[in-house]
């Protein structure tokens, strides 16, 4: 069957060879890092990631000229598109990190500062168990409670319907979010160890089926 054409979208905001690196470990060769519109028409499935804040990241998609050219192919060509970290949070209405700084809002909801009990550190980092609470590719390979790595001040506030799967750190917080073709993770896939592969084929096999 032939691979799915994955473009892991490129707006100078730090991880894009990691999760190249994962991606590729898993043996799929058509696989590029781009901006460019012609290669985000021609991908089968998206990868938007994403470090550092809000703020910036949201300045770099508008810089580079890519919320148009994303938001087309995701919300009216309907590829499939899976957002890490703050490439999670960018699919949100709007963040109050370091001021109030408008999302893409293919997914209605806010970024908010996480507001924890006394002994949870900001940021959150390290491992956590998840609660898968829907039926999604992403966990198709994982199993009920996988365990991935976050690192974030920040977290997704949204309709429940939208949730596809939280973590417990001192309070319930986002972890796994879907809107048909709209996927996104608050944790990162590919510094997840095994987790983080089966996440990623999990994903690129249900993409490959359709």
């Amino acid at each position: 069957m032939t691979q799915p054409r994955i473009v892991i979208v490129d707006y100078d905001v730090g991880n894009t060879r990691s999760v190249w690196n994962a991606i590729a470990a898993l043996g799929y060769r058509k696989l590029r890092i781009s901006a460019a519109e012609q290669d985000i028409a021609a991908a089968d499935a998206l990868v938007l990631p994403g470090v550092g804040a809000f703020g910036a990241c949201a300045d770099n998609l508008r810089r580079y000229g890519l919320e148009g050219i994303l938001t087309e192919a995701v919300m009216v060509k309907k590829k499939p598109i899976l957002g890490i970290c703050v490439g999670m949070q960018l699919m949100a209405s709007s963040s109050e990190e370091n001021g109030l700084h408008a999302g893409l809002d293919w997914i209605p909801g806010h970024v908010r500062k996480l507001d924890l009990p006394p002994g949870f550190p900001i940021p959150h980092v390290g491992w956590n168990d998840l609660q898968v609470q829907r039926s999604s590719a992403l966990f198709a390979r994982t199993g009920r409670a996988p365990n991935f790595y976050f690192d974030h001040s920040y977290h997704y506030c949204c309709d429940p319907q939208y949730v596809s799967a939280s973590c417990d750190y001192g309070v319930s917080v986002v972890a796994a979010i879907q809107r048909e073709n709209i996927f996104g993770v608050q944790f990162h896939p590919e510094k997840s160890q095994t987790s983080g592969l089966k996440l990623f084929r999990g994903f690129f096999e249900a993409i490959r089926a359709c």
